[in-house]
């Protein structure tokens, strides 16, 4: 009998499923892709599994969060009920962060479950008064 050897394709897609098995990307260094009219943006920590998923979210200006809110959850397809957070990415601290807006979205089933929103709604509500410290 002769040995068989894995091709190239069978070898990437098993690490691709084994990379799709974290629970979630805690200390990530995603740059957010901002939608035409978004300002830049880092997501800093997203779950990827699970029926309720937090993703955080930081800017550098208080400037536009509701266009930030609507290119990160524009880019959460996955059914899942997602809370989506904005902080202010200097002037929190490691117990506190600033927390400029807080917002959630809902997708299939179990999103309208965790969320209480229907299939594809959003909801964002920023914090009134709140500003980012100059770097």
């Amino acid at each position: 009998m002769r040995p068989r050897h894995l091709t190239p394709a069978i070898t990437t897609a098993l690490l691709l499923a084994l990379t799709a098995c974290s629970s979630d990307s805690e200390g990530a260094e995603f740059v957010g892709k901002p939608a035409a009219d978004a300002p830049p943006y880092k997501v800093v920590k997203q779950d990827t599994s699970g029926n309720s998923r937090d993703v955080i979210v930081e800017v550098d200006s208080t400037q536009r969060l509701e266009d930030v809110f609507t290119a990160v959850a524009d880019s959460l397809t996955e059914e899942a009920g997602y809370h989506i957070q904005i902080n202010c990415s200097t002037g929190g601290t490691a117990s506190v962060d600033n927390r400029l807006g807080n917002g959630k979205k809902a997708v299939g089933n179990m999103g309208e479950a965790t969320t209480g929103l229907k299939d594809g709604q959003t909801e964002f509500k920023a914090n009134e008064g709140r500003t980012c410290p100059k770097r």
